[in-house]
């Protein structure tokens, strides 16, 4: 068994996951053995990714030694030289990194195109490649981000905020009589005490501000565009808003393979 390693580093999380290149469906999920969440760490070394990644392995049943290939999407790029040292040294191969060079099958439409995220860029190729049509992602991650594509598989741009939880730990550091809450769905939208109250202001509100960009997108570009939540609350976040039509939390993971397989040919024999 040959397996890729799909690596997708955010502000607060690092995803990692290892796909069959053996078995695939017509998302590109079904060969997805395992995913892992783990602290992005800028200053972990190639040993400690190491570690990490075996451990991790074994108790999925897995062997390092069975990657064969591996690509990453970074925001945090201090991490990237430790992740390259790590497949080197111990993988016995070179990273591929989503950056400038890499081909994307997708053209960019942002004034200047090296500004986009390369989450950004990745969720937005397996969204289409997902729906064939325009569409909108919305990642609940550090930053919540609104990303656009059209019918044609452009990326047309979209909008960032600050992320649930960012806005969560600003109230409980800048507001000194406010606590630390869980992110979660109270029962009611008008709280009867503290904690139920910053909960319903963090939840209701970032749903309808959610639902009110998306109706904003669409009345702007004038196509139809499916929304798709991805990212750790966008489950929690669905239940609640009207514009989300499906949540595809393994979208990132996906994004990577296709870029992957978009760039290089796999010998699978």
């Amino acid at each position: 068994m040959k397996l890729l390693l799909v690596i997708d580093v955010g502000n607060t999380n690092t995803v990692l996951g290892v796909y069959d290149v053996g078995i695939t469906d017509n998302t590109g999920d079904e060969g997805l053995r395992a995913q892992w969440r783990v602290e992005t760490n800028g200053h972990r070394t190639a040993d400690e990714y190491a570690i990490i990644l075996k451990q991790l392995m074994e108790l999925e049943g897995l062997k390092m030694t069975e990657i064969a290939w591996a690509i990453a999407s970074s925001v945090v790029p201090p991490t990237l030289f430790g992740l390259r040292k790590f497949c080197q040294r111990h993988l016995g191969l070179e990273l591929m990194v989503v950056g400038p060079g890499l081909k994307t099958g997708m053209p960019i439409l942002y004034e200047n195109p090296r500004e986009v995220g390369a989450d950004r860029i990745v969720n937005a190729v397996a969204a289409y490649e997902t729906v064939g049509a325009g569409c909108i992602v919305v990642d609940f991650g550090t930053a919540t981000t609104w990303d656009v594509v059209t019918p044609k598989g452009e990326y047309l741009g979209g909008a960032i905020a600050p992320g649930v939880e960012v806005s969560s730990q600003a109230l409980y550091e800048h507001a000194s009589k406010l606590p630390k809450v869980q992110i979660a769905r109270p029962k009611n939208v008008v709280g009867r005490n503290t904690e139920a109250s910053m909960q319903s202001g963090l939840y209701y509100g970032y749903c309808g501000m959610v639902d009110s960009m998306v109706a904003e997108i669409r009345a702007e570009v004038g196509f139809a565009c499916e929304c798709i939540a991805t990212g750790g609350l966008a489950g929690l976040m669905a239940k609640q808003s009207n514009s989300i039509d499906s949540c595809e939390p393994m979208l990132t993971l996906r994004g990577l393979k296709i870029l992957f397989e978009r760039n290089t040919k796999m010998d699978n024999k």
